[in-house]
C-alpha cells in the first residue's frame, strides 16, 4: 500500500546546515573556554540534538553546562546559523510531485520548530507541509521517537502507511519505534553503513529515487 503520510527530516534531508551548525557550535565551545574543534571534524553533530552533541565536546553530564552551551549556541544560530544554510537540489521537486500524487507531507526535525519553521519559510518549502514539527526549546520531543509518536497522534496518521525520511540514524531508529517506514538518504551526514543497520525500506543517493521507490509512492514517471 503507497505511503499517505511523510515526514521529512530538516538538517541534511531538505537543506544542508552545514556551516550555521558547525560555527554556532564553535561559538558556544569558546564561550564556554572549551577546546574548539575544527569544522570539519563536527560533522557528527548535525543530525542529533544538541545536547546529545555537547554532552559528548564538553565530556560532562553537568545539565547546567549542557543547557548553557547550547544557550551559547542559540546566541550566535538565531540570529546569523540559521541562514548558513542550503537548499538539497532536487528536494522542490520531490516535494511538488508527492503533493500532486496526494501525499500528506511534514517536517520532522529534532530543531525546535520555532527555528524549523523560519528555515522551511525561507527557502520557500511552507506550502509543501502540512505543519512543521520540532522539538521545544528545553529539548522536549528531541528525540525522535518521541516526535514520530506526536505526529502521528497530532494527524491521526496510521503508522503503517507513514514514511519517516531522514539522513541519520536517529531517523530511522525513530521509525522503527514507531512501526513506521523508514527511507535513508546518503546527500545528509550519515553513512551507508549507519543507515543500513537500522533496516531502512529504501536508502536514496537522491531525491528522485524517492520518488521512484516502487512499494512506496505511486507515482507517474516525470
Amino acid at each position: 500500500m503507497p505511503y499517505s503520510t511523510a515526514l521529512f527530516d530538516l538538517d541534511g534531508t531538505l537543506t544542508d546546515p552545514f556551516e550555521g551548525i558547525t560555527r554556532s557550535i564553535q561559538f558556544a565551545l569558546e564561550k564556554m573556554g572549551a577546546f574548539v574543534p575544527a569544522a570539519e571534524d563536527l560533522h557528527w553533530c548535525i543530525g542529533p540534538p544538541l545536547w546529545e552533541s555537547f554532552r559528548v565536546l564538553l565530556e560532562t553530564e553537568n545539565q547546567e553546562q549542557l543547557d548553557q552551551a547550547v544557550a551559547f549556541y542559540r546566541e550566535r544560530f538565531t540570529v546569523t546559523g540559521l541562514y548558513e544554510n542550503n537548499l538539497i537540489k532536487g528536494i522542490p521537486e520531490l516535494l511538488e510531485r508527492l503533493c500532486d500524487a496526494g501525499v500528506t507531507l511534514h517536517v520532522c526535525t529534532s530543531k525546535p520548530h520555532a527555528y524549523a519553521g523560519k528555515i522551511v519559510e525561507h527557502f520557500g518549502l511552507m506550502p509543501y507541509f502540512g505543519k512543521v514539527y520540532g522539538s521545544e526549546l528545553d529539548g522536549t520531543r528531541s528525540a525522535k521517537s518521541e516526535l514520530i509518536a506526536h505526529i502521528l497522534q497530532e494527524e491521526g496518521a496510521v503508522a503503517a502507511q507513514t514514511v519517516m525520511i531522514g539522513d541519520r540514524k536517529h531517523d530511522l531508529l525513530g521509525a522503527n519505534a514507531n512501526g513506521v517506514a523508514g527511507i535513508g538518504v546518503l546527500w545528509g551526514y550519515g553513512s551507508r553503513e549507519e543507515l543500513s543497520a537500522e533496516q531502512p525500506v529504501l536508502i536514496a543517493q537522491a531525491p528522485d529515487e524517492i520518488a521512484r521507490h516502487p512499494n512506496g509512492f505511486a507515482l507517474a514517471e516525470a
